[in-house]
């Protein structure tokens, strides 16, 4: 399966689940904030399975992975001292394009993982182009000199500050310090729903 590439706004009204993390999809104004399609406005009750299965959904396309990357992030977690329910978070929380995101040098993670994917964002200083590479505590991520201005990089300037990176988003470059507490990482996502999806499959 490859990654979705779609609305995210109809994703994000199909799960009431907010993807940009702002909003900004039911936002005062839009024509529709219940799910698309015909029956979108009726509540279906889901089985356990898939309830597992929309909030793994919900997950992956937050972070904007497909199913054999995410398959791939979460025996990585399994492997991490600590609760694997927090682990998991903590994988994809480290993924670069998510710190890009992070610290304000784009405003979306679909921007960050294109800027990444162009060769705009540096590494300790040296160029990194691969989106999903994970990111260590004290590795300093920086947009390269001659992109600072570039529109996509200005426009995220606005992301809301993040605790678990120092973010210094007018020379555009940052640390990630710290692991995120749960309290700090998007409410609305039963992790522990997605640990039970891939114990099944592992």
């Amino acid at each position: 399966m490859s990654r979705y590439l779609g609305s995210i706004t109809k994703k994000s009204r199909r799960y009431g689940f907010s993807l940009l993390e702002n909003n900004m999809e039911f936002s005062k104004g839009k024509k529709r904030t219940y799910a698309p399609g015909q029956h979108g406005n009726k509540r279906v009750k889901l089985s356990n399975y898939g309830e597992q299965l929309v909030e793994k959904q919900k997950m992956m396309y937050l972070y904007g992975m497909n199913d054999r990357q995410f398959r791939r992030l979460f025996l990585t977690a399994t492997k991490m001292p600590g609760a694997l329910t927090l682990n998991v978070f903590i994988v994809l929380e480290s993924r670069l394009d998510n710190l890009v995101f992070r610290m304000g040098l784009a405003a979306t993670r679909r921007a960050a993982r294109q800027l990444v994917n162009h060769g705009h964002i540096l590494v300790d200083g040296k160029k990194v182009t691969i989106p999903s590479c994970l990111i260590k505590l004290g590795q300093q991520i920086e947009v390269v000199e001659r992109s600072k201005k570039l529109p996509v990089v200005l426009a995220g300037t606005n992301n809301p500050q993040c605790n678990y990176v120092d973010s210094d988003r007018q020379n555009k470059k940052g640390k990630y310090i710290r692991h995120p507490e749960r309290d700090e990482l998007p409410d609305g996502i039963n992790e522990a729903y997605v640990v039970e999806w891939f114990n099944r499959l592992v």
